[in-house]
């Protein structure tokens, strides 16, 4: 009988690409590979309701391929391509659940190893899905993917039945571990972008105030006035006056110490500051990374942290000297030189990483749940 046309023309379509974002380069390999496993399994395994089987298969592939090979977007819409992705990875994973559905006992029974994996990595202990799949696996004599429980010694034909009467829970246990590591993935990528937007809005934050100083200097000045005996000196993050005496000569009336302060000030005062913040928030970005593990993930989340960090030393040094201007930390409330404003911005500029240290935490916690990090420990079972 000849083949259908669908079929035909699909068995010989390339893998496509090359494109221009990696997970649309996965998308394609993917899909080639399930494309020439589900020709594989109808070969080798032909029965009843195969043609629709690997046709329903075949629309969910050239479903994930259109979305990978779609037209690039345009700039102003880089932050829809999410619905793109989960259009490519769950129709993919709905044609890997449906070739289960297809394949022969022995396919099926060779990939469990690989399959109780996928399961525990990623649906929770207590989920009936997992729970049962454990069950068949444990029936099957396999624990993971490098023990195999000997004391179960069932012959091949049985295990074989077993495989083929429990297909159905297989391949909804795998379905529902596909699912939920997609919404991993999407967890993943929103809180990218709450991180990346709190970049931003930070950023601009800096560098508004650093606008603000510019423009207006005596706003906001970050100068102190030490006094020794009956003289006093204002000092600003770049310039400190002449000593003055405290009050008008002959008389009690005190100097007008808002119009020293005006001429002492520079426009460029509090992007000093906030500079020498951002540089000490450099310093604690690069020695965050070493604790931070690698990515293999598409959304570059260690990136987006390290970057979180800038933005809020600038503008955590501002706020410190703002405080101790303000005299909120008694004993620490004039301090006597530039380099001392200075030294004081790049403390404060390091002590970002007390509260970006909680958003770091928080973001290996998600690459942690994305990576499988509630894998069961190795089975006790002797080899």
């Amino acid at each position: 009988m000849a083949e259908s046309p669908p079929r035909e023309s699909t068995e010989k379509s390339p893998v496509g690409g090359p494109v221009w974002v990696g997970w649309r380069e996965g998308t394609l390999t993917r899909a080639k590979e399930l494309e020439s496993l589900c020709d594989w399994v109808c070969e080798n395994n032909p029965q009843a309701g195969c043609q629709a089987v690997s046709e329903a298969v075949r629309r969910h592939i050239e479903a994930a391929r259109q979305a990978a090979e779609a037209a690039e977007l345009r700039p102003r819409k880089w932050f829809r391509n999410g619905p793109r992705l989960e259009r490519a990875m769950s129709n993919l994973d709905a044609a890997e659940a449906q070739i289960l559905n297809l394949a022969a006992p022995e396919y099926v029974f060779g990939q469990m190893p690989s399959l109780l994996r996928h399961v525990q990595c990623h649906l929770i202990p207590t989920d009936p899905r997992r729970q049962t799949f454990e069950r068949i696996a444990k029936d099957l004599g396999v624990q993971d993917l490098e023990h195999a429980d000997t004391s179960v010694d069932v012959p091949l034909e049985k295990k074989l039945a077993i495989v083929d009467e429990e297909r159905g829970k297989i391949a909804t246990a795998v379905r529902g571990a596909s699912s939920a590591a997609l919404r991993e993935q999407l967890r993943l990528r929103s809180f990218r972008n709450v991180v990346a937007l709190t970049t931003a809005l930070m950023a601009l934050l800096a560098i508004g105030i650093a606008l603000t100083g510019f423009f207006h200097p005596t706003w906001i000045p970050l100068c102190f006035k030490p006094e020794a005996g009956a003289q006093a000196t204002v000092v600003c993050p770049i310039e400190q006056s002449t000593p003055f005496p405290i009050s008008q000569e002959g008389t009690n009336a005190p100097i007008d110490i808002d119009e020293v302060v005006k001429q002492t000030t520079t426009p460029y005062d509090l992007m000093v500051v906030e500079l020498v913040g951002l540089t000490a928030a450099a310093v604690a970005a690069a020695a965050a990374i070493r604790r931070l593990r690698g990515s293999s993930e598409r959304y570059s989340l260690p990136a987006a942290l390290a970057a979180l960090k800038l933005p809020t030393g600038a503008i955590t040094a501002f706020l410190g000297l703002l405080l101790m201007r303000g005299q909120f930390v008694p004993g620490l409330s004039a301090l006597d030189t530039s380099a001392q404003i200075l030294a004081w911005a790049l403390v404060f500029g390091y002590a970002q990483q007390l509260f970006t240290r909680l958003v770091d935490q928080q973001g290996q916690t998600v690459l942690d749940n994305v990576r499988g990090a509630n894998k069961p420990p190795p089975s006790s079972t002797p080899p």
